[in-house]
């Protein structure tokens, strides 16, 4: 093995780190809980669902990893504490916390319930707001921790029927510089990830699987396809490792191109005057 291949391992490794990852009985949580596994992380995940988070973790052991699973209702205020007291008196302590817990109820603004309001913003904002104020002394005491937050591109990019939800990821974005502010004199660092559209169960159906919706994203992305969670982990496993140790505030955006402009085909500039 040569110098630079152990560097750039040393540089990516998570041997000896723990790590919670929230909402991972989900597409894209339980993508990242692995991925966090196979780089020699020992992975907390949790989900609301018992059978899908003991599901996670028996792939992660069955690839040699090592993962132990922890289920609450974030939605549900008290949980938030327990669940960070929860996981670092099972692992010891607490290196890395990744908040992929959401939700999403599409009406148009005019629908919107109270209820709809408080349990988008109470699972997507404030169970993480939360969660990351109880991991805080913990990180800090032993010396440094790595918050990742996932956003989301309707935290900047605005579309029907999702006012709530595009709301709450936008605080997702902001509360993390702040916290990426406050927190850096304990040398943690947050950062957030922003996915675009991903394929998991959830926008299999509300997205993808509607014809209009679909052919839509497919001329609107320039790499022309839906994003896939294993998309999401090069900036994950980045910024949960020492790699990222002076990244903190940051924003990196995984989405095929979109916020970046519709494809270069379908874009009026383009093309000639006729």
């Amino acid at each position: 093995m040569t110098d630079s291949t152990t560097f750039l391992q040393n540089l990516f490794s998570l041997h000896g780190k723990t790590a919670l990852v929230t909402g991972a009985s989900g597409g894209i949580g339980g993508g990242l809980a692995s991925a966090l596994a196979e780089v020699g992380a020992t992975v907390g995940v949790h989900g609301r669902s018992t059978e899908k988070v003991t599901e996670i973790c028996r792939q992660i052991e069955e690839k040699g990893g090592k993962a132990l699973s922890f289920t609450s209702d974030l939605a549900v205020i008290e949980a938030n504490r327990k669940l960070i007291d929860d996981v670092v008196g099972t692992l010891g302590r607490l290196d890395i916390l990744l908040n992929c817990a959401g939700m999403n109820r599409r009406k148009p603004l005019s629908e919107v319930t109270p209820d709809d309001y408080e349990t988008i913003m109470a699972t997507n904002l404030r169970s993480l707001f939360f969660l990351c104020q109880a991991a805080q002394p913990y990180m800090k005491a032993q010396g440094g921790g790595k918050i990742i937050n996932i956003s989301s591109i309707n935290e900047r990019y605005g579309l029907g029927t999702i006012s709530v939800y595009g709301a709450s990821k936008a605080g997702v974005a902001q509360v993390s510089r702040v916290m990426a502010v406050e927190w850096a004199p304990d040398n943690i660092q947050v950062n957030c990830i922003v996915p675009g559209f991903i394929m998991t169960p959830l926008t299999e159906q509300g997205v993808w699987a509607v014809e209009h919706r679909s052919e839509w994203l497919h001329e609107r992305i320039p790499l022309r396809r839906p994003g896939q969670p294993a998309d999401l982990v090069g900036a994950a496993l980045l910024l949960a490792s020492p790699a990222s140790d002076y990244m903190t505030g940051s924003t990196l955006v995984v989405d095929g191109g979109f916020l970046a402009g519709g494809s270069w085909e379908q874009d009026p500039f383009w093309k000639q005057a006729p």
